[in-house]
Parts: C-alpha cells; sequence; structure tokens
C-alpha cells in the first residue's frame, strides 16, 4: 500500500511546468525585447538619415541645424516604440566644413531605449541601453 502512494505521478507535470515555466517565460520576453530594440536601432539609424538628406540637399540659404533636427525629430516620433515612456532622441548636428558644396553633414541621434520587462541590470550586461546612429552626408 505504501509503494503505491509513492508510484503515483499525479501532479507531476503541474510540479515540472512550475519548474520550467520561468525559464520559457524569460527567453520569450528576452525574444521581445531584442526585437524591439533592433526596431528602435532601425529607427534611429533610418532618422539620422532621413536628417542628412533634408539638410543636404540644395536649399538657399542651407537649412539649419535646428529644422534637421526637426525632421529627425518628427521621423523619431512617428515610428519609435517607447510604450509611453517618454524617452525622446537626441540630436546632434555639425558640418566641420561649412556648409558648401563637397563639405561633409553629419547627423547623430542617441536615444536612450528603456527596457520593458527585461530588468535594468540586464541591459547594462548586454552592454548599456543607449541606441546611437551617425550618419555622415556630403552637401550637394
Amino acid at each position: 500500500m505504501i509503494r503505491n502512494i509513492f508510484r503515483r505521478q499525479e501532479g507531476q507535470a503541474l510540479v515540472e511546468f512550475a519548474l520550467v515555466a520561468p525559464v520559457l517565460l524569460l527567453i520569450l520576453f528576452g525574444i521581445v525585447e531584442f526585437g524591439l530594440i533592433l526596431f528602435n536601432q532601425h529607427v534611429i539609424t533610418n532618422a539620422s538619415r532621413e536628417g542628412a538628406r533634408f539638410g543636404i540637399v540644395v536649399e538657399t540659404p542651407r537649412r539649419t541645424a535646428a529644422e534637421i533636427e526637426a525632421v529627425v525629430d518628427a521621423y523619431c516620433g512617428d515610428h519609435l516604440v517607447t510604450f509611453g515612456s517618454g524617452g525622446t532622441p537626441t540630436t546632434y548636428v555639425s558640418h566641420p566644413g561649412g556648409q558648401t558644396f563637397g563639405q561633409d553633414l553629419t547627423v547623430e541621434v542617441t536615444f536612450q531605449y528603456d527596457f520593458l520587462v527585461l530588468p535594468a541590470f540586464i541591459a547594462e550586461f548586454l552592454g548599456g541601453s543607449d541606441l546611437r546612429a551617425h550618419t555622415t552626408m556630403k552637401y550637394e
């Protein structure tokens, strides 16, 4: 009789699931977070390209850094996935050689990504949560 009590396996699946579920959820949410990070990196890269392209096109007078930043901010505002964290990208525009034909225009965008599910210590382990994009184009 006592041997039969120890051989019964009712509830075994529930215990196994309870042991495995946290690992599966961590992997699942990690995949979602990684996808969001890649998407937002893609968005700020495209925003820096849009800003640089807007700035180099022939226009008299040349477009100001504030106008270029406005284009980048508008693009990021339309496309970034932030889940209401309110984070806005920081844009830096430089034209070290001036604004004449053939000179460089550089647009740098930095965005502080706030993790949705994963804790912040994982972000530090992965190298931080600052996303950066840099685009350099020549004035037309």
